[in-house]
């Protein structure tokens, strides 16, 4: 058994024989632990322990485990492969909602009728004339004689003590019943039927069909281009599980993708789709977990942590935009969506789709490995034409211009054309705030962070300086910080999302202009509000970061302008070129996914970087051949496991020594198949206060350094205050 305290260890309790046949692996227990009562989760039912007096479990929570068997065994395998604690492992699987005690059901009081209605004629006149309010009430649930005493109230006009009167008299009963709280209670769905599918598309269903039957392979790659009809697939696949009487997850990397994804998963299969995800209340996010486990739902979509969803008889897992970063958990532990969305398959046997137009290298190298299928679906639904993509080198729009626009001559141009044919544009800028910075050109001062290494981002909306990392913020100093300068000239350096939507509104002050970033969506409602808007015509230009670069399928965008494609480019990240691929060919397929042709205007100042030239062209193919060639020289992902040790505290040689001090001990241990290098500055050298230094392993087996390391890291005394963090499979250095 674990309990709810990080010790990284298994306790063994009895059994009381009244409890015997209740408890089960996955059972939630109260157990005694020390002078205290906490509780517990069964992870294992062996038939003797080693230690002779054990303490009884005390009570069973609930009348059912709330973790099934395979979930557990899925745990146990996250703790080992992602060095974590399995109490830690158990935590991610199971939402906090549930796991709480104290969370109920939401109970509502109902009417039910005891007399037979309709009242014989007299005494309904003599009720009318009596007790007129009464009636009114008598009448109308002689017509639906079971109604929830709110909607009762708001139905007749009447107020409860009404109710409560006719209760008194027993000629109704009052009683509380629980009921779900409904994220979708707001929303209308016009149910669709299944499309007739084009060639490549129809392949690629019986390809997935084939898996769906056979497991072999269990894994199919779906790769095809934006706006090719991967969601119909999807579907059709889906309602192929349900005719079986099995279940399905569907995982979406943005929650700002979950209320359009579901939109259409609801419009095809109503009230069997349940939703999982961190924008639902505490209430909605338990109900919705409890109608899965019911049986009530049998489609779980939402993000990363979806995939837990305690769907029984599981036919499917799709993994949709699969390659995206998003997929892979920043907290411990560090887990990536993607690959064990492969795991669970493997434990249910059950089949994996993974969906992209731009898949990852890794995904990719192993169809050609023969591990996993593929599916290509090379062309647009109804052969839609995919968009022309123009490249503008900015350097040259500085030299025709005398200056640096926020935006190009061609992309002003473009934006109006669209304006005056009434069709829209999203505009993508993959940074938030005003400027990302704030400096003196006189003195050459820059606004940094006190506690990170990275300059403070300059937020117009309210006049102060964030850092993006850590949430500190500071006033706008009235003039240089430098007791040596005092100069009061401040300048904005570089480009926020804030700053181009005030240029956009003001070279275009008629069009209708509207942002989407984490600044703007941080209520509940706002990513739908702001969608739904945009796809009602009620918005012309759609300014955002990469929020709106994936997924979004609106057929009267005809423009995607990116302003700034170097951004990611440059960054200290093997995977800077691969990303940046990913995110002009992903925000280029916004465009053009109607009956109009669509256009996409890159500005660059590296228009001739391989992976601008490849995303310009579309051609994965190209950007894959170089890429993988790189990645197999160096004996980077794909062709091993990178695994990072980062190590912080407030005192730089007291991190520095640690990190010394545990690679010394693990270097005797390490195949001489692993490459690593010495302890490094991480590329972000200082957050939060804390100094950050990082080991670096390349291994061709994750276990050849997370068993020997898992071992030293448990055993070494870490000095006070120095904390550690371990990335299997890390997908970012930073």
């Amino acid at each position: 058994m674990i309990v709810e305290i990080a010790l990284d260890k298994e306790f063994d309790y009895s059994i009381p024989s009244s409890l015997q046949r209740a408890v089960r692996i996955g059972s939630q227990v109260i157990v005694p632990f020390g002078p205290r009562k906490i509780t517990g989760y069964v992870v294992g039912l062996p038939e003797s322990s080693s230690h002779d007096k054990l303490k009884p479990i005390q009570r069973i929570v609930g009348d059912q485990p709330l973790i099934t068997e395979t979930i557990v065994k899925l745990a146990r395998w996250m703790a080992a492969y992602y060095v974590c604690p399995l109490e830690q492992a158990v935590r991610t699987v199971l939402p906090s909602v549930v796991r709480r005690t104290s969370r109920k059901f939401k109970q509502v009081l109902h009417v039910s009728v005891t007399v037979p209605l309709p009242l014989p004629e007299t005494e309904w006149a003599a009720l009318k004339k009596r007790a007129p309010k009464q009636a009114r009430v008598l009448e109308f649930l002689s017509k639906e004689p079971f109604i929830t005493l709110p909607r009762l109230a708001q139905e007749t006009g009447e107020s409860a003590a009404v109710v409560r009167a006719l209760a008194k008299k027993e000629w109704l009963k009052l009683e509380p019943l629980a009921v779900d709280r409904n994220p979708f209670e707001r929303y209308e769905v016009v149910p669709t039927e299944p499309l007739t599918l084009m060639p490549q598309q129809r392949a690629a269903l019986d390809q997935i069909l084939q898996s769906i039957q056979t497991l072999d392979p269990a894994v199919t790659l779906l790769f095809g281009v934006t706006g090719s009809g991967k969601t119909e697939v999807y579907l059709q696949a889906l309602q192929a599980v349900l005719d079986a009487g099995q279940g399905a997850i569907v995982l979406v990397p943005e929650i700002a993708l979950t209320p359009q994804t579901v939109e259409r998963f609801r419009a095809r299969f109503g009230d069997v789709v349940a939703v999982l995800h961190s924008h639902l209340s505490g209430g909605e996010r338990h109900d919705e977990w409890h109608r899965i486990r019911d049986g009530r739902a049998r489609i779980a979509i939402g993000a990363r942590s979806a995939l837990f969803a305690p769907i029984e008889k599981l036919g499917l897992i799709v993994v949709d935009e699969e390659h995206e970063q998003s997929y892979k958990q920043e907290e411990a532990p560090r887990y990536n969506a993607r690959d064990v969305a492969v795991v669970r398959g493997r434990m249910e046997n059950c089949a994996v789709v993974l969906g992209s137009a731009t898949p990852g290298l890794e995904s990719v190298h192993n169809t050609h490995c023969k591990k996993y299928a593929l599916a290509h679906m090379p062309a647009r639904v109804d052969h839609r034409k995919m968009p022309m993509i123009q490249v503008v080198d900015m350097r040259l729009e500085m030299e025709r211009e005398g200056k640096l626009n926020v935006l190009s001559r061609e992309l002003m141009e473009a934006i109006q054309d669209r304006l005056s044919r009434g069709e829209q544009t999203i505009l993508f800028l993959n940074r938030r705030g005003y400027a990302t910075s704030l400096m003196c050109p006189k003195c050459g001062y820059v606004a940094e962070c006190s506690l990170c290494s990275i300059s403070m981002t300059y937020h117009k909306t309210t006049h102060d300086l964030r850092c993006h990392l850590c949430g500190g913020i500071q006033r706008v100093p009235a003039r240089c910080p430098n007791p040596e300068c005092q100069d009061p000239d401040f300048r904005y350096g570089g480009l926020g999302t804030q700053r181009v939507e005030n240029v956009v509104s003001t070279l275009f002050s008629k069009a209708r202009v509207k942002r989407m970033d984490a600044d703007t969506t941080t209520r509940k409602e706002a990513y739908s509000e702001l969608l739904g808007a945009f796809r009602a015509g009620e918005i012309d230009i759609l300014l955002g970061t990469q929020m709106i670069a994936k997924g979004l399928d609106f057929p009267n965008v005809t423009l995607v302008g990116v302003i700034n494609a170097d951004i990611a480019l440059h960054m200290p990240d093997f995977r800077a070129g691969e990303r940046t691929f990913q995110l002009l060919t992903q925000v280029a397929g916004r465009a053009g996914r109607g009956d109009v042709e669509g256009e996409v205007i890159v500005q660059t100042f590296t228009p001739f970087h391989p992976a601008i030239q490849a995303a310009r062209q579309l051609d994965y193919e190209r950007f894959f051949d170089q890429e993988i060639e790189y990645r197999r020289e160096l004996k980077y992902p794909p062709f091993a496991h990178l695994i990072s040790l980062t190590v912080r505290g407030a005192d730089e040689n007291t991190v520095l020594h640690a990190c010394e001090r545990v690679l010394a001990t693990l270097k005797p241990q390490l195949d001489q198949q692993v490459i690593y290098g010495e302890p490094a500055p991480a590329p972000i050298a200082r957050v939060k206060g804390d100094y950050r230094y990082q080991l670096m392993f390349r291994t061709p087996r994750v276990r050849k350094v997370t068993d020997p390391l898992r071992q030293i890291l448990s055993e070494y005394k870490w000095p006070r205050g120095v904390r550690y963090a371990m990335d299997v499979d890390a997908l970012s250095l930073l």
